[in-house]
């Protein structure tokens, strides 16, 4: 078997792996949010927040410091905020009764609003790049606990705001699984979650030796590949809950894992002690950082705006902006990232 081949085998089963245990974690989390009765607070959405970005964090962990490579590990953050954006346009797709942006509840531009600031101020630290040297707390990027402290003021403030319909959603949805014990839930998830993490930690070496054979850039291969297959959680959960007719709950799954990726990138940075992980890694990724406020931007305009219209009766123009912006994105990374 050629190494070519060989090494697209580990990332497929490195994909596979993610993609089962992912959808597994988001089970047994939404039991163990039943059983304990988190269902109806801003602890139960943080655990499931927690759940689906568990990939990430392994990976982004995994990246930084047994792989050394710390563009796997931004452009993982950074391609996974923009292809949970681009999965807002796969349900705009998907739900055919109208426009999701006509259906859904406009407290998402509040969530929506504090990714652009997050996901901005990332985007700021890398424009920066070796300037962020000097302002470094230790080895940490003064960028770090900044993010990690408009992470809390947004998940406090999204929470509280949302409290109402998320306790009357969770109220109906009480007692799915009864079938299940506390303790067998929590055993489950326990092992979900080494699945992820063994999985994750294995995927930036792949991902390495598939850029060395195919002559990629580490940006192009984190920002697309390895984001693709750690955001596998999302786009299960996301696919349960319109199956569900919970389409705000998708949304806000989604929205709310950008703004814990973020939080990744700082945890990131903690752990990588060669200084301020934004001013060691290619300033391309400002390309997709920015890409990805673009497109939050043109979300929080859809659910302001509430567009009826749909051309070819497939999406709003809404999801084809956000589709245009990825493929934009993903172009200008090929062509000045390697």
């Amino acid at each position: 078997m050629s190494e070519l081949l060989l090494t697209w085998l580990q990332f497929g089963i490195c994909a596979l792996l993610i993609a089962f245990a992912g959808m597994k974690l988001s089970h047994y989390g939404n039991v163990i949010a039943d059983q304990t009765g988190w269902s109806g607070s801003w602890v139960g959405l943080f655990l499931l927040a927690t759940v689906t970005s568990l990939p990430e964090l392994a990976t982004g962990v995994s990246s930084v410091t047994l792989a050394n490579q710390p563009d796997i590990a931004v452009g993982n953050v950074l391609g996974s905020c923009m292809f949970n954006l681009s999965m807002l346009a796969l349900v705009d797709l998907l739900y055919r009764q109208e426009s999701v942006y006509r259906r859904a509840s406009q407290g998402h531009i509040l969530s929506a609003g504090f990714g652009v600031v997050l996901i901005a101020f990332a985007g700021l630290g890398l424009l920066i790049g070796e300037q962020a040297r000097t302002i470094a707390i230790g080895h940490v990027g003064i960028f770090a606990p900044a993010i990690a402290m408009l992470y809390l003021v947004a998940v406090r403030t999204v929470f509280v705001y949302e409290r109402a319909a998320v306790q009357q959603f969770t109220e109906e949805a009480s007692d799915r699984y009864p079938q299940l014990t506390l303790r067998q839930a929590a055993i489950r998830y326990a092992l979900a979650a080494v699945v992820v993490v063994g999985a994750g930690i294995r995927l930036p070496f792949v991902a390495v030796r598939l850029a060395e054979i195919m002559g990629w850039h580490m940006s192009f291969v984190g920002t697309l590949f390895v984001a693709v297959v750690t955001t596998l959680p999302e786009l299960a959960v996301t696919i349960a809950a319109l199956r569900l007719g919970a389409l705000d709950m998708a949304i806000a799954n989604l929205l709310g894992s950008n703004l814990f990726n973020i939080l990744i990138l700082a945890i990131d940075d903690l752990f990588f002690a060669a200084g301020p992980i934004l001013s060691h890694v290619s300033p391309i990724h400002a390309i997709t950082a920015f890409s990805a406020v673009i497109m939050t931007g043109c979300v929080v305009i859809g659910l302001l705006y509430r567009p009826s219209a749909r051309p070819l009766r497939m999406m709003s123009w809404v999801s084809i902006a956000l589709f245009a912006v990825f493929s934009l994105n993903s172009y200008l990374l090929y062509g000045h990232g390697n």
